[in-house]
């Protein structure tokens, strides 16, 4: 199970997927049915897939183990066809390539104001 957090230093993976909002189901049942197999594949760690509430996109946040490990899936031979289906659904797909930078997580007492505020690796 993937967790977010700065410590893991996994390479991840934000995915965007804009369709016309008769589209976002395909795109999130061509997204899932990719996951089943991309799952297999050494380095994998996670896959978190989201709907927009405006039917206009579908987000999937991603994480392996390192960049090798997902170069060696993306260039596999069995995933190129789950691939041509999602472009054959948009064109519009963005990759963004991703590393967790700030991680909050709240505590009992952070719900009111001046509670602690996560950590944040930008320098004052």
């Amino acid at each position: 199970m993937g967790a977010i957090s700065r410590e893991n230093d996994y390479y991840i993976l934000v995915n965007v997927f804009t369709v016309a909002p008769e589209n976002q189901d395909r795109i999130y049942d061509a997204i899932v049915d990719a996951t089943e197999i991309i799952e297999r594949f050494p380095g994998f760690v996670s896959a978190n897939i989201h709907r927009s509430h405006d039917g206009m996109r579908v987000v999937n946040y991603a994480q392996w183990r390192s960049l090798e490990d997902f170069e060696a899936m993306r260039r596999h031979p069995s995933v190129q066809d789950h691939f041509k289906a999602c472009r054959a659904i948009t064109g519009d797909i963005v990759p963004i390539f991703c590393e967790v930078v700030y991680v909050h997580e709240p505590t009992s007492g952070d719900r009111a104001l001046g509670g602690d505020r996560g950590t944040d690796d930008r320098e004052s």
